[in-house]
Formats: C-alpha cells, structure tokens, sequence
C-alpha cells in the first residue's frame, strides 16, 4: 500500500476571486485526499518571501510574491495515499497550456502567472511549506468512513 503523505496546497488569489476555491478543494476530496488543515487567508510579504525563498533572485521572484500578496489564498493541508504526486497530478503541469485536459489547470487556467493552485514538490519541501502556514495544533488526524472504499 502506498504511503500515507501530507501536502501543502494555496489555492491562490485568481482561485478565491473566480470563486473556484470550492470546485478546486472538491476535486481534491472526491480523488479520495483527506483535508485535515484549511484556512483564508491573506498572505502577507514576509510569509510570501519565505515560501518562494527557492526562487529569490530569478526573474519572475518579484512577480510571484507579488501576486500571492495581491488577495486572499485558501491554504491547506492535504493527507492520503502519496498525496503529493496525487496532488500535482490534479493541478496538473505549470503551465496550463501544456496541462492535461480535465486536470484544474487545464481546466481553469491559460495563463503561468495565474495558474491558479500551488502544491508541494516533494516530501521536504512539503513538510517545510506546512510548517511555515499551519501550527501542529491546527492540523488533524482523523479518518473517514469511506477512507476503507478508497484505500482498501
């Protein structure tokens, strides 16, 4: 059986403003994922500096902490069977354009710059985007009834 994960997930400001935070976190519970941590919030540029700190001096740094800045995120976390990979094949590639038809960007989005979703990449990185957005209290452990028809 595949290993249970947890995942960080920001719906981002062009999400909440097209109101897709709702069709977007649905997708992520009918694949069978357990949200266990959620919260609106706006993210200031101290948060957003560390979260993208990986990308500082690229060229598009700036853009990106500006636009995650621009509005309110809906953050969370997610839990279940390799929920990272899961995850990002929801979101689907970066680019929408290049996105599988059917997953969100490729759905919802046209654009690299308002992409719509952000997820973790890797166990590591995961475990450190959790940490800078949820304190240990704010997550929870629990278990679904119907976790048994998803995960045997």
């Amino acid at each position: 059986m595949a290993d249970n994960e947890r995942t960080l997930i920001i719906v981002k400001p062009d999400g909440v403003q097209r109101a897709l935070a709702g069709p977007i976190l649905t997708r992520f519970e009918q694949k069978g994922l357990r949200i266990v941590a959620l919260k609106l919030m706006h993210i200031d540029r101290s948060l957003a500096e560390r979260h993208y700190a990986v990308h500082q001096g690229k060229p598009f740094y700036e853009g990106l902490v500006q636009f995650i800045t621009s509005g309110p995120s809906v953050v969370g976390v997610l839990e279940g069977p390799d929920a990272i990979q899961a995850t990002r094949n929801i979101m689907g590639a970066t680019n929408p354009v290049t996105a599988d038809p059917g997953s969100i960007r490729g759905t919802y989005a046209l654009t690299i710059g308002q992409n719509l979703i952000h997820g973790s990449d890797g166990p590591d990185t995961a475990r450190t985007e959790i940490d800078l957005f949820f304190q240990p209290d704010e997550i929870l452990s629990y278990s679904r009834a119907g976790d048994q028809w998803v995960t045997g």
